[in-house]
């Protein structure tokens, strides 16, 4: 039996690439994730996502926040 896909709101992990997003929705046989600070969503299969643990969820924050004072995006 599978876990089931993390809540709608919540921050996720990509296991097949790593990537960091917000739970945006599922629909059909995925889930969508969105990257932290918004951007374009990506569909992935409910068994390569899991819950963000808190340290990646802040290093993701964390990570975001100096782009954007650098002006990597806005």
């Amino acid at each position: 039996m599978r876990a089931a896909a993390p809540p709608t709101g919540s921050c996720a992990v990509d296991t097949r690439t790593g990537r960091i997003g917000v739970v945006m929705g599922h629909e059909g046989p995925y889930v969508q994730l969105r990257p932290l600070g918004g951007g374009r969503e990506w569909d992935c299969l409910p068994e390569a996502v899991r819950q963000a643990t808190t340290a990646e969820r802040i290093g993701a924050a964390t990570a975001y926040v100096n782009a954007r004072s650098r002006g990597e995006v806005l």
